[in-house]
């Protein structure tokens, strides 16, 4: 669950960045690169074609992986909660 809080956090935050400024970097902060989950998913991101990265830890969502995640809802939204039993 951690693991997919913190890709769909990256996710919305490249996808914003990237509505903002197509060819702009994001640079990640030193806990996210220090934390090994996230340089996994920099790294599955990158292998996939979906985002470049300039330096490590300053990234960029490339034009497929914004295809790829421009729909995607806001980070912790309540999509896959369920209502209380009544």
């Amino acid at each position: 669950m951690h693991r997919d809080l913190f890709l769909d956090g990256l996710r919305f935050k490249l996808a914003e960045q990237y509505r903002e400024n197509p060819t702009g970097f994001l640079s990640l902060s030193k806990e996210a690169i220090d934390y090994v989950l996230g340089r996994e998913m920099v790294a599955e991101l990158r292998n996939e074609g979906h985002v470049e990265e300039e330096v490590r830890g300053t990234i960029r969502l490339t034009p497929r992986g914004y295809r790829a995640f421009q729909n995607d809802p806001p980070p912790y939204s309540y999509r896959n909660c369920t209502a209380p039993a009544q």
